[in-house]
């Protein structure tokens, strides 16, 4: 190396070695507390990686230094044979962890859901090539791993939403009223303690729910970013406001093309578009402002989400069909301020209890 070039100073097309250095420790928290797979663990540990982008190669130099007894395949060099063959020689307990710059094809091999299957732990990134320069580091961000703020917060949230007999969703002057109890929220905070699978897609932080009564759903709410038919993050110049009326979206002000076809596509499929899931999102690193392009990454963001479609296979509905609920689109709602009950339990942008 010529002496007078700073070693701080990353290869063209890399992350810094601080993104690098942040993402080794945000990591060391995840496999300790929230996995329990901490440095001398009895199980085994398995990374399956590609170079394919910059937030690839930092996620990948950062597991090899707190996973140093782990296997390394590299997903593009070998063929899709090799990886099931690893992934079935490993143990219920062990660890696969999977950096993909979009997401890996294994003829039909629902990758997360039979790793599960097996009884192995799994920790997904995915997606990656969506979050390019800044959004790279937003993301290493969200993978910092507070458990006292991620269970604490959650576990209250989830009391409140589970014992509210109503909410509302107040944003921009607009009110979105949920006139119904609420289904038993879900948590995704890091503690696999009471689940049957030990991990999932990172970074996380949600707790989420849905209306008992769907049709209890009514007003209006506007919306910062909504997924678009690319599956990105699309943020309208100007907040789209949807009017909705008993569970079902009625009208949209301001809806720009790409929303509209969302809308569009949702009703030829399916006949009218549904409000289904209301979801909390946690993670700090991301807010309406600090952004990134993969809708599921950023669902984690720190406010207030809903679900547009009929599909929300976690809540059995009378009369949902499977079959017939193809669309499960995330729209991030303008929130000022949230009401469980009576109690506020959002504001400044931040939660409450």
């Amino acid at each position: 190396m010529n002496s007078a070039v700073p070693s701080t100073i990353a290869p063209a097309g890399d992350l810094p070695p601080h993104a690098v250095e942040a993402a080794s420790a945000h990591l060391a928290d995840l496999l300790a507390i929230a996995v329990e797979h901490g440095p001398g663990s009895a199980h085994a540990a398995l990374v399956v990686y590609d170079t394919r982008t910059a937030l690839a190669r930092a996620l990948l130099a950062a597991y090899r230094r707190n996973l140093p007894d782990a296997r390394f395949i590299d997903f593009d060099s070998v063929t899709p044979e090799t990886v099931l063959e690893a992934f079935r020689s490993m143990q219920a307990r062990d660890l696969v962890v999977l950096v993909q710059s979009t997401n890996f094809r294994l003829d039909g091999f629902r990758i997360r859901v039979e790793l599960f299957k097996l009884g192995l732990k799994v920790i997904e990134h995915v997606h990656l090539s969506r979050m390019p320069g800044a959004q790279s580091e937003h993301y290493i961000e969200a993978l910092a791993y507070d458990p006292a703020y991620f269970r604490g917060t959650g576990r209250a949230l989830k009391a409140r939403i589970d014992s509210a007999s109503h909410a509302r969703v107040e944003g921009g002057g607009e009110v979105l009223h949920f006139a119904s109890p609420f289904e038993p929220a879900k948590l995704n905070v890091g503690d696999y303690s009471e689940m049957n699978n030990v991990g999932g897609q990172f970074p996380i932080g949600e707790v989420f729910t849905e209306a008992l009564d769907l049709e209890a759903v009514h007003g209006r709410v506007q919306v910062h970013v909504f997924g678009d038919t690319s599956y990105r993050s699309n943020r309208p110049d100007t907040p789209v406001t949807i009017v909705i009326d008993k569970g079902r979206v009625v009208a949209a002000e301001n809806a720009t093309p790409a929303f509209q076809e969302v809308l569009d596509i949702i009703r030829a499929d399916e006949g009218e578009v549904w409000v289904r899931e209301l979801g909390f999102g946690l993670n700090r690193a991301f807010t309406r402002e600090r952004r990134v392009d993969d809708i599921g990454t950023y669902e984690r963001m720190c406010g207030i989400h809903l679900s547009l479609g009929a599909k929300h296979g976690v809540y059995p509905k009378p009369g949902f069909k499977r079959k017939d609920a193809r669309y499960h689109i995330d729209v991030f709602a303008v929130t000022d301020a949230v009401y469980l009950g009576d109690e506020r339990v959002y504001a400044d942008g931040r939660w409450l209890v």
